[in-house]
Protein backbone atom coordinates (compact mmCIF):
# COMPACT_ATOMS: atom_id res chain seq x y z
CA UNK A 1 0.00 0.00 0.00
CA UNK A 2 0.97 3.14 -0.85
CA UNK A 3 0.42 6.33 1.42
CA UNK A 4 -0.12 10.03 -0.83
CA UNK A 5 2.28 13.17 0.67
CA UNK A 6 3.57 16.10 -0.71
CA UNK A 7 7.19 18.08 -0.16
CA UNK A 8 7.12 21.86 -0.11
CA UNK A 9 9.14 25.46 0.02
CA UNK A 10 8.92 28.74 0.79
CA UNK A 11 8.21 28.57 -3.11
CA UNK A 12 4.39 27.30 -2.17
CA UNK A 13 4.10 30.70 -0.42
CA UNK A 14 0.82 30.43 2.32
CA UNK A 15 -0.46 27.32 3.46
CA UNK A 16 -3.38 26.37 4.58
CA UNK A 17 -2.50 23.10 6.05
CA UNK A 18 -5.93 22.28 8.02
CA UNK A 19 -7.31 22.38 4.49
CA UNK A 20 -4.55 20.43 2.84
CA UNK A 21 -5.63 17.65 5.89
CA UNK A 22 -8.95 17.17 4.75
CA UNK A 23 -7.41 15.52 1.58
CA UNK A 24 -5.72 12.18 0.93
CA UNK A 25 -2.31 13.59 2.02
CA UNK A 26 -0.99 12.13 5.07
CA UNK A 27 2.51 13.56 4.90
CA UNK A 28 4.93 16.51 3.67
CA UNK A 29 8.76 16.95 3.47
CA UNK A 30 9.33 20.92 4.55
CA UNK A 31 12.56 22.67 3.29
CA UNK A 32 14.27 23.24 6.17
CA UNK A 33 18.00 24.53 4.74
CA UNK A 34 20.04 25.05 1.70
CA UNK A 35 24.31 24.80 1.89
CA UNK A 36 25.75 26.75 4.51
CA UNK A 37 23.67 29.90 5.18
CA UNK A 38 20.40 29.69 3.96
CA UNK A 39 16.99 28.94 6.16
CA UNK A 40 13.90 28.77 3.86
CA UNK A 41 11.93 31.42 5.16
CA UNK A 42 8.78 29.20 5.50
CA UNK A 43 10.05 26.55 7.24
CA UNK A 44 9.31 27.41 10.93
CA UNK A 45 5.84 28.19 10.22
CA UNK A 46 5.28 25.02 8.12
CA UNK A 47 6.96 22.52 10.35
CA UNK A 48 4.51 24.15 13.43
CA UNK A 49 1.40 24.11 11.02
CA UNK A 50 1.81 20.64 9.12
CA UNK A 51 2.16 19.10 12.51
CA UNK A 52 -0.80 20.76 13.87
CA UNK A 53 -2.77 19.77 11.52
CA UNK A 54 -1.86 16.15 12.28
CA UNK A 55 0.20 15.25 9.24
CA UNK A 56 3.54 13.37 9.68
CA UNK A 57 6.17 15.79 9.28
CA UNK A 58 9.73 15.12 7.64
CA UNK A 59 12.75 17.90 7.37
CA UNK A 60 14.98 18.14 4.35
CA UNK A 61 18.63 20.09 3.59
CA UNK A 62 19.28 21.17 0.29
CA UNK A 63 22.96 20.19 -0.12
CA UNK A 64 25.64 22.34 -1.91
CA UNK A 65 28.63 20.00 -2.26
CA UNK A 66 30.62 23.38 -3.08
CA UNK A 67 30.35 24.05 0.97
CA UNK A 68 31.22 22.73 4.15
CA UNK A 69 29.71 18.97 4.78
CA UNK A 70 29.83 19.53 8.80
CA UNK A 71 28.91 23.09 8.78
CA UNK A 72 25.71 22.60 6.70
CA UNK A 73 24.51 19.54 9.18
CA UNK A 74 25.04 21.44 12.06
CA UNK A 75 22.98 24.24 10.12
CA UNK A 76 20.68 21.71 9.09
CA UNK A 77 20.60 19.90 12.89
CA UNK A 78 19.66 23.43 14.93
CA UNK A 79 17.47 25.03 12.22
CA UNK A 80 15.11 21.87 13.00
CA UNK A 81 15.69 20.99 16.03
CA UNK A 82 15.11 17.73 17.98
CA UNK A 83 12.78 15.45 16.01
CA UNK A 84 9.51 13.70 17.64
CA UNK A 85 9.05 10.18 17.80
CA UNK A 86 6.57 10.12 14.82
CA UNK A 87 8.47 12.70 12.26
CA UNK A 88 9.93 11.07 9.79
CA UNK A 89 14.28 10.89 9.55
CA UNK A 90 16.32 14.12 7.95
CA UNK A 91 16.73 13.70 4.60
CA UNK A 92 19.89 15.23 2.63
CA UNK A 93 18.40 16.72 -0.62
CA UNK A 94 21.42 16.01 -3.16
CA UNK A 95 20.92 17.00 -6.85
CA UNK A 96 23.76 18.89 -8.31
CA UNK A 97 27.87 18.57 -8.23
CA UNK A 98 27.82 22.18 -7.73
CA UNK A 99 31.00 22.75 -9.22
CA UNK A 100 32.89 19.71 -8.00
CA UNK A 101 34.07 16.35 -9.30
CA UNK A 102 31.86 13.50 -8.80
CA UNK A 103 34.57 11.80 -6.36
CA UNK A 104 34.52 15.04 -4.17
CA UNK A 105 30.37 14.87 -4.13
CA UNK A 106 30.33 11.37 -3.00
CA UNK A 107 32.71 12.16 -0.22
CA UNK A 108 30.76 15.20 0.64
CA UNK A 109 27.72 12.88 1.28
CA UNK A 110 29.59 10.33 2.97
CA UNK A 111 30.61 13.32 5.42
CA UNK A 112 27.29 15.04 5.73
CA UNK A 113 25.15 11.80 6.03
CA UNK A 114 27.56 10.70 8.95
CA UNK A 115 27.54 14.13 10.83
CA UNK A 116 23.50 15.03 10.51
CA UNK A 117 23.83 10.74 12.03
CA UNK A 118 25.35 11.97 14.89
CA UNK A 119 23.48 15.53 15.50
CA UNK A 120 19.82 13.85 14.94
CA UNK A 121 20.59 10.48 16.17
CA UNK A 122 18.43 9.37 13.10
CA UNK A 123 19.43 7.65 10.01
CA UNK A 124 19.66 10.48 7.47
CA UNK A 125 17.71 9.24 4.43
CA UNK A 126 18.65 10.21 0.59
CA UNK A 127 16.96 12.61 -1.81
CA UNK A 128 18.48 12.13 -5.60
CA UNK A 129 16.84 11.37 -9.34
CA UNK A 130 18.65 8.53 -10.88
CA UNK A 131 20.10 10.94 -13.72
CA UNK A 132 21.99 12.63 -11.17
CA UNK A 133 22.64 9.53 -9.20
CA UNK A 134 24.65 8.23 -12.58
CA UNK A 135 27.03 10.52 -11.66
CA UNK A 136 27.88 8.80 -8.01
CA UNK A 137 26.44 5.18 -8.71
CA UNK A 138 30.02 3.75 -10.09
CA UNK A 139 32.40 5.01 -7.23
CA UNK A 140 34.05 3.18 -4.61
CA UNK A 141 32.21 3.57 -1.24
CA UNK A 142 29.23 4.40 -2.77
CA UNK A 143 27.57 1.02 -1.80
CA UNK A 144 27.88 1.61 1.88
CA UNK A 145 24.91 4.28 1.19
CA UNK A 146 22.20 1.58 0.05
CA UNK A 147 21.54 0.98 3.47
CA UNK A 148 19.59 4.31 3.53
CA UNK A 149 16.53 5.41 2.48
CA UNK A 150 15.43 6.46 -0.54
CA UNK A 151 13.55 9.57 -1.35
CA UNK A 152 13.71 8.80 -5.42
CA UNK A 153 12.18 11.42 -7.88
CA UNK A 154 11.34 10.51 -11.24
CA UNK A 155 8.29 11.76 -12.77
CA UNK A 156 7.32 8.73 -15.18
CA UNK A 157 5.31 5.72 -14.66
CA UNK A 158 7.74 2.81 -13.62
CA UNK A 159 10.46 4.71 -11.60
CA UNK A 160 14.20 3.73 -12.28
CA UNK A 161 15.77 2.63 -8.59
CA UNK A 162 20.02 3.39 -9.05
CA UNK A 163 22.86 1.62 -7.80
CA UNK A 164 23.33 0.73 -4.84
CA UNK A 165 19.62 0.74 -3.58
CA UNK A 166 17.46 -1.82 -4.41
CA UNK A 167 14.09 0.21 -3.93
CA UNK A 168 12.73 3.10 -3.01
CA UNK A 169 10.94 4.13 0.24
CA UNK A 170 9.92 7.32 -1.29
CA UNK A 171 9.20 8.23 -4.65
CA UNK A 172 8.68 11.75 -6.03
CA UNK A 173 6.04 11.00 -9.03
CA UNK A 174 5.15 14.41 -10.30
CA UNK A 175 5.60 17.87 -9.60
CA UNK A 176 2.07 18.51 -9.57
CA UNK A 177 1.98 18.97 -13.32
CA UNK A 178 2.77 15.76 -14.82
CA UNK A 179 2.34 11.99 -14.35
CA UNK A 180 -0.72 12.17 -12.33
CA UNK A 181 -0.07 15.17 -10.51
CA UNK A 182 -3.57 16.82 -8.87
CA UNK A 183 -4.14 20.23 -7.31
CA UNK A 184 -3.77 19.41 -3.46
CA UNK A 185 -6.45 21.22 -1.43
CA UNK A 186 -4.98 24.50 0.68
CA UNK A 187 -1.94 24.63 -1.71
CA UNK A 188 -1.66 27.85 -4.18
CA UNK A 189 -0.96 26.33 -7.91
CA UNK A 190 1.35 22.88 -8.24
CA UNK A 191 3.52 21.12 -5.50
CA UNK A 192 5.39 18.13 -5.83
CA UNK A 193 3.65 14.67 -4.94
CA UNK A 194 4.87 11.54 -2.94
CA UNK A 195 4.03 7.96 -2.40
CA UNK A 196 5.82 6.29 0.59
CA UNK A 197 5.39 2.40 1.14
CA UNK A 198 3.30 2.20 4.05
CA UNK A 199 6.00 -0.92 5.55
CA UNK A 200 8.68 1.55 4.90
CA UNK A 201 6.52 4.75 6.46
CA UNK A 202 5.66 3.15 9.56
CA UNK A 203 8.91 1.78 10.25
CA UNK A 204 10.58 4.75 9.59
CA UNK A 205 7.81 6.72 12.05
CA UNK A 206 7.82 4.19 14.66
CA UNK A 207 11.56 2.20 14.86
CA UNK A 208 14.34 4.74 14.45
CA UNK A 209 17.84 3.84 15.79
CA UNK A 210 19.76 6.25 18.03
CA UNK A 211 23.25 7.26 17.20
CA UNK A 212 25.38 4.77 17.17
CA UNK A 213 22.75 1.78 17.00
CA UNK A 214 21.75 0.91 13.72
CA UNK A 215 23.36 3.06 12.02
CA UNK A 216 25.92 2.30 9.01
Amino acid sequence: MLLRGIDVSHFQGVIDWPQVATSDVVFSFVKATEGVLIVDPRFKTNWKECAAAGLTRGAYHFGRPGGDAQVQARLFSTTVGKLGTKDLPPVLDIETLDGRDPEEVLQWVLDFTQAADTLFGRQTMIYTDDGFWQNLASLPGCEQLGTRPLWLADYVANPAVPEPWQAWSCWQYSDGSVNGGTPVPGVAGDVDQDWFQQAAFEALTTSQPTAGQGLP
